[in-house]
């Protein structure tokens, strides 16, 4: 996985993308396909007036409808602005806890990472570098995600995550606009 961070005029974005290098067995790219959904099914999440735990939701049911996955636990998404860490943190996992409200201004870094394994992760003695703690194979997509009135708009996409989005049938600013 490649997961990058920006600065522009003080403020933060961060992407992270899983690309396979080479050929790679069906199962390898059924994994990614899975993990970049669960990332769309996250942001689709993101609508003014929802809970944090909706954006956790949507991707661990997006991961267990598609079966054979674990999502990691023990990494998230979180907020983003002028810091590139910044609360809240978000889970990718349904949790009992609703969480704050979703409101318009709110920029969050969403970014579901799954395994075809346990859950469990190594750190490596990088500090930086993570792998599933069974050696087995793991993906990790990010967008940097600005909720709007009319919907979530993807700040580390090209077309505000349109296409995409629209394609889902959700609503965004460049659909409502």
């Amino acid at each position: 996985s490649v997961d990058c961070g920006a600065i522009l005029d003080g403020w933060h974005g961060d992407a992270a993308v899983t690309v396979p290098v080479g050929e790679v067995a069906s199962d390898v790219a059924a994994l990614l396909d899975t993990c970049e959904g669960a990332l769309w099914a996250g942001i689709g999440a993101m609508r003014p007036g929802g809970r944090l735990r909706d954006i956790g939701a949507a991707v661990e049911r997006h991961v267990r409808a598609a079966g054979g996955y674990s999502v990691i636990e023990e990494y998230g998404g979180h907020g983003i602005g002028t810091e590139m860490h910044q609360d809240p943190h978000v889970l990718n996992y349904r949790t009992r806890s609703r969480g704050p409200r979703l409101v318009p201004g709110l920029v969050l870094a969403i970014e579901p990472m799954i395994t075809m394994g346990a859950p469990d992760t190594v750190l490596l003695d990088d500090g930086w570098t993570v792998r599933a703690a069974d050696g087995s194979c793991s993906a990790h997509f990010e967008h940097t995600v600005a909720l709007t009135a009319d919907g979530p708009w993807v700040l580390t996409a090209l077309d505000g995550g349109a296409a995409r989005l629209t394609h889902l049938g959700i609503a965004t600013p460049a659909s409502s606009g």
